[in-house]
C-alpha cells in the first residue's frame, strides 16, 4: 500500500522545534505529526463564544491595547504551587 505524501511549509523555528522534539522522543518528524493528529489527542471542545473572545482580546492587544509584559507574568507563574502565589488580581 502506498502512502501519498504532502508537503507542509513551516518557519525555521517550527521546523527546528519539530525535530527537536521528535529526536527527544526517538521519532521521526512526520511520525511526530501524525501522533499530534491521532485520536489520542483529539481537538479541543471550546464553545464558540470562547474563542470569539480570544480573538476579540487578541485583536486588541494587536492594535495597541495595553498588555501585561512577559517578564511580570513569568514572575507570576513562578508563585504557582508556593506560598507567596496569590490569585493574577491580587497580586
Amino acid at each position: 500500500m502506498s502512502t501519498k505524501i504532502h508537503m507542509i511549509e513551516v518557519n525555521e523555528a517550527t521546523a527546528a522545534a519539530l525535530k527537536e522534539r521528535a529526536d527527544e522522543r526517538g521519532l521521526t518528524v512526520p511520525d511526530l505529526l501524525a501522533e499530534f493528529a491521532s485520536v489520542e489527542f483529539p481537538p479541543l471542545d471550546i464553545p464558540d463564544d470562547q474563542i470569539a473572545e480570544l480573538d476579540r482580546r487578541w485583536t486588541a492587544v494587536r492594535d495597541g491595547a495595553s498588555s501585561v509584559p512577559h517578564d511580570k507574568v513569568v514572575r507570576w507563574l513562578k508563585t504557582w504551587g508556593t506560598p507567596a502565589f496569590k490569585p493574577w488580581r491580587d497580586r
